[in-house]
C-alpha cells in the first residue's frame, strides 16, 4: 500500500510541495530584494540610504547568509484546507536542517536533515490527510511519536529536503525580488530588539515589506506579504550559526524501508 505514494506522483508531489511552499515560497516570497548588488559590510546609517540602496544591501547580506534561523506564519481567506500555516525553520547551505510545519486542518511534522540523511516526525492527522482510509491509519500507527528515517536516496525524501536547501531559498528569493515595484521607505521600528527600517513595494497587487537591520550587517529581520486573500509573516535570525547536530536515535525512529516490508509491491526505483 505504501508504494503507492511513490507510484502516484500527484500525491507524492502534492505532499512536496505543501513543504516546499511552506520552506520557500512562503517564507521569502515577501522579502523586496531588489536585482542589484552592493556591499554589505556593517555599517550604521544604512536608514539614511534610499529604499532601492537598503534593499540592494539587504539582498547581499541575505545571499551571504550562510545559515539562517527562519518562521513563517500564514493566515487569510485564500489559505485552505492542507496549506501551510505555520514553519520553524533553522537551516543552512550544506542542506542541514531542523525545525518544524503546521498544515491547515491537515497535522503537522517535525524534520531532521543532515548530510544525506532525513528524519520526518508526523502526527497522526498529517497521515490520515495526506493518505486515504487504512493506509492512513496504518502510516500513523507505524510512525506514532516516532521519526521515520531515510536518505536522499529516496525519491520523495529527495524531494522533501528541498526545505531545507537555504542556497535553493536564496535563489529563489532573488528570482522572484526582481518584480517588486515602487520601493518605498518606513519610519524606523523595533523587530524582536533589532532596530530596523522597513522598506516596502508591490508585487502582483500585493503588498510586501522588509525590515532591514539598521545595527551590524543589513540583514532582513522580518518580511510581510499582504493581500489577494493571504498575509504572510516571516521573520529571520540566527544569522550564522551553526545548524543544531543532534539528530534523532535508531531506537526512536523507523526506517523507511519498513514501508515497504508491509506491502507485496516491489518498492520504488
Amino acid at each position: 500500500m505504501y508504494p503507492k505514494m511513490y507510484a502516484d506522483q500527484p500525491r507524492a508531489s502534492r505532499i512536496r510541495r505543501r513543504l516546499a511552499v511552506t520552506g520557500c515560497t512562503t517564507v521569502l516570497a515577501a522579502v523586496p530584494l531588489c536585482s542589484s548588488i552592493a556591499p554589505a559590510s556593517a555599517q550604521d546609517g544604512i536608514e539614511d540610504l534610499s529604499a532601492q540602496e537598503i534593499t540592494d544591501r539587504a539582498r547581499d547580506a541575505f545571499m551571504s547568509a550562510q545559515s539562517v534561523r527562519a518562521t513563517a506564519a500564514s493566515k487569510g481567506t485564500d489559505v485552505g484546507r492542507g496549506d501551510p500555516t505555520a514553519a520553524d525553520l533553522t537551516l543552512d547551505r550544506d542542506g542541514n536542517c531542523t525545525g518544524s510545519m503546521q498544515f491547515k486542518d491537515a497535522g503537522g511534522l517535525v524534520i531532521v536533515k543532515r548530510g544525506d540523511r532525513i528524519w520526518l516526525k508526523a502526527d497522526d492527522q498529517f497521515w490520515k490527510t495526506q493518505l486515504p482510509g487504512s493506509q492512513g491509519e496504518s502510516a500513523a500507527e507505524l510512525f506514532r511519536n516516532r521519526y521515520m528515517r531515510g536518505s536522499t536516496n529516496d525519491r520523495l525524501l529527495a524531494e522533501l529536503a528541498t526545505v531545507c536547501d537555504l542556497k535553493e531559498i536564496q535563489q529563489k528569493a532573488a528570482e522572484e525580488s526582481r518584480e517588486v515595484e515602487g520601493l518605498r521607505k518606513g519610519q524606523p521600528t523595533t523587530v524582536d530588539g533589532t532596530p530596523t527600517i522597513p522598506v516596502t513595494g508591490t508585487k502582483d497587487g500585493e503588498t510586501h515589506t522588509v525590515y532591514v537591520a539598521t545595527e551590524g550587517r543589513p540583514y532582513p529581520a522580518m518580511s510581510t506579504k499582504k493581500g489577494d486573500g493571504k498575509d504572510v509573516t516571516a521573520t529571520f535570525k540566527d544569522y550564522n550559526k551553526p545548524v543544531p547536530a543532534e539528530t534523532p536515535s535508531a531506537e526512536d525512529s523507523v526506517d523507511i524501508s519498513k514501508l515497504y516490508e508491509e506491502s507485496p509491491s516491489p518498492s520504488p526505483s
